[in-house]
């Protein structure tokens, strides 16, 4: 069988640039989808992943991504990592525009690439025996929590899409599978959120040992990608063991109850 070549978004920072990395060690072919061309490059010289900027909420970019993966051979899977956040405010507060915002770059964009690539990827399953959808949002998309709604919302609603497409190919050899990630320590996520407080970005991580990381996030895509074509993984919740839950996070060192550090 060739070679499997993955389309990566969100690839110029975090965990879209990590998965772009880790499917390339693990020999797949990439192509790294993000609006930062200058990132993309570094990463497809340091990599071999080929570099394509697109803003992924305008139709003629995906439009002349959809031609590019057409042209320059098959496509095995959609690995779709690029979103993001904005605010913090209670719903009353919220901005309209922050709230478009959010599902414009995580779920209308998610939609736009889907229709526009399923075509190719049940052309890859056809000759190479299966394709891959992977999505990934966020425990926000089904543990609700004050500050987040927008968030919640737009990341609930990219969860939806994933499981109604997973129902609409039943009968195809195409997999579609959620990584829903909790607190991942990242550069830019949390300082976005927070229209660049770089103090109140570090406060929402300090004393937490040991948050996830894009690496982290990166190795389970790859394990997604890389099982046997008939195994699926509907949905992977990971979360750092300093946070239990959404609203219940460990400050400060883990360590056994009722027992004594040597």
């Amino acid at each position: 069988m060739a070679t499997r070549r993955a389309v990566v978004t969100g690839a110029s920072s975090g965990i879209g640039e990590a998965a772009a990395r880790a499917l390339r060690t693990s020999g797949w072919e990439v192509v790294a989808v993000a609006r930062r061309a200058d990132r993309l490059a570094q990463l497809e010289a340091e990599t071999g992943a080929v570099a394509f900027a697109a803003d992924l909420t305008s139709d003629a970019d995906v439009e002349a991504l959809t031609e590019f993966l057409a042209g320059s051979g098959p496509l095995h899977a959609l690995v779709h990592v690029a979103g993001g956040a904005r605010g913090t405010e209670r719903v009353e507060d919220g901005r309209v525009e922050d709230w478009q915002w959010m599902f414009d770059v995580n779920v209308l964009s998610a939609q736009r690439l889907v229709a526009a690539l399923l075509p190719q990827l049940r052309q890859a399953a056809a000759s190479d025996g299966h394709a891959d959808t992977l999505f990934v949002t966020s425990t926000a998309a089904f543990t609700p929590y004050q500050g987040g709604s927008g968030y919640n919302a737009a990341k609930a609603a990219e969860g939806m899409l994933a499981h109604v497409l997973r129902l609409e190919l039943n009968g195809e050899p195409i997999r579609v599978v959620e990584v829903a990630p909790g607190m991942v320590h990242t550069p830019e996520f949390t300082l976005n959120r927070l229209g660049g407080d770089s103090l109140a970005a570090d406060r929402v991580y300090e004393g937490v040992e040991n948050p996830l990381t894009a690496d982290d996030v990166a190795d389970v895509i790859a394990y997604a990608l890389n099982a046997p074509g008939h195994v699926n993984l509907d949905l992977v919740t990971m979360r750092p063991v300093a946070q239990s839950a959404q609203h219940l996070l460990a400050r400060g060192p883990l360590r056994p109850r009722g027992v004594e550090s040597s």
